[in-house]
């Protein structure tokens, strides 16, 4: 980008070309060969596309150079802004080194510059390309360093290479260099102090600063061939003479995927088709075979031929040599037997002992034909197992039968004396 100032009773009028060469022609509005003396150039720097930097200053300084060449100043008049700009950088003094605190240093300073009026000469590099204006160099957006170390892997050496080729152009155009960064408000104040300096001749004691990498100021006049070749011994795998082109080089551009977009149906058109597909599939529950046989509520389904028997059997199996249930008896009341016996057998252990004196019917000794626990063999009492069920046939006929209660003087019956 081109910045041109110049001072036109005592105000400072801007002129802004937009980083395009195709608005180099509006030069002749801002440059005239009348103001020419009272102008500055800037040049600024985008530092966060550092490959585009030292392209962009020649760029930009050959248009300058084209456009003042065609003003047509008298020679006369042009050297002499040569040699005044010449004598700016030949005659700069570094802020503070007069050291104004010491009195007797200051006045030794001030009497050496009376007396020695010897001017060194320029570098062999200095000042080839004179314009006869001052010019100032901006690389802005320094604050992109940092994203620059991490993203693409520069490191100090990149940062010294690149800032020893911006030195080299402002050698050539005796320009002064600042980095500056808007978003962390490094050097904003200083750029505006030194245009102020160049255009005015106000006083400016800032000295120069090369130290930070992202803050560097290097004003006309100060820098040199040799403070240039510091940075030179840095360098581990990079030369001096290596080529700009080649070493910041352009990273490749990243291409972006764009995979294909899903929408999603309307959710009417897919109830649609989720109807169609059920009215094309067979009644029969969705391709399953019907279940022909009966199922209780629980949902398992239910052998037809399958007897109560086994019913009470999965309940409470009957050991090995009991009597079976007959036959000829009602699947009723079998059933309703089977629920009393159980019902009758939680009573019995939540009232009292098995065979004891709070049995149902029970005598002391533990006989009786009521009590739960008279039918339990000696070994379940002894082991504390459950009670099984060992004369279901007897329990049935009791059942059936009105119940009364047994006195304690009835005698057992074999089976259930063989049970206590």
């Amino acid at each position: 980008m081109f910045f041109l100032f110049f001072v036109d009773q005592t105000r400072c009028n801007v002129w802004i070309l937009d980083g395009d060469l195709y608005h180099k022609g509006l030069l002749k509005f801002a440059m005239e060969a009348s103001s020419l003396k009272d102008t500055l150039i800037m040049l600024a720097v985008d530092m966060s596309r550092p490959w585009t930097a030292l392209d962009s200053l020649q760029k930009w300084a050959s248009v300058v150079r084209e456009h003042i060449d065609k003003l047509k100043i008298p020679p006369e008049e042009m050297k002499e802004m040569e040699q005044k700009l010449v004598r700016d950088f030949q005659e700069y003094i570094e802020p503070g080194e007069d050291f104004p605190a010491s009195p007797q240093r200051r006045n030794t300073s001030l009497q050496e510059d009376k007396d020695d009026s010897v001017i060194l000469p320029l570098g062999a590099d200095t000042l080839t390309c004179n314009l006869g204006i001052p010019v100032v160099v901006v690389c802005t957006k320094c604050d992109a360093i940092g994203l620059l170390e991490k993203e693409h892997d520069y490191r100090d050496e990149h940062f010294d290479f690149i800032q020893s080729h911006i030195r080299r152009f402002c050698l050539q155009y005796g320009a002064a260099l600042i980095y500056t960064s808007v978003k962390e408000n490094k050097n904003i104040d200083l750029v505006y102090k030194y245009i102020v300096q160049k255009l005015y001749g106000f006083p400016f004691n800032v000295p120069a600063v090369v130290v930070e990498k992202d803050a560097v100021f290097i004003p006309a006049g100060w820098d040199n061939d040799k403070k240039i070749g510091i940075l030179h011994e840095n360098f581990q795998t990079l030369k001096a003479e290596d080529s700009f082109e080649d070493i910041i080089t352009k990273p490749p551009v990243r291409k972006f995927v764009h995979e294909k977009e899903i929408v999603a149906e309307d959710d009417q058109v897919f109830l649609m088709k989720q109807q169609s597909q059920l009215a094309k599939q067979p009644p029969t529950a969705a391709g399953r075979p019907v279940d022909a046989s009966p199922r209780v509520p629980g949902g398992s389904p239910r052998t037809p031929n399958r007897s109560v028997t086994s019913n009470v059997a999965s309940v409470t199996p009957i050991p090995t040599g009991s009597k079976k249930i007959d036959p000829n008896m009602k699947a009723g009341a079998t059933s309703e037997g089977v629920l009393a016996n159980f019902f009758n057998s939680l009573l019995s252990k939540k009232t009292g002992s098995p065979g004891g004196p709070g049995g149902v019917g029970g005598s002391p000794g533990g006989g009786g034909t009521g009590g739960a626990g008279s039918n339990l063999p000696p070994s379940a009492k002894k082991s504390g197992q459950k009670p099984v069920l060992t004369d279901v046939q007897a329990e049935l006929d009791r059942i059936s039968r009105k119940p009364e209660m047994v006195s304690p003087t009835t005698p057992t019956s074999p089976t259930e004396g063989e049970a206590s």
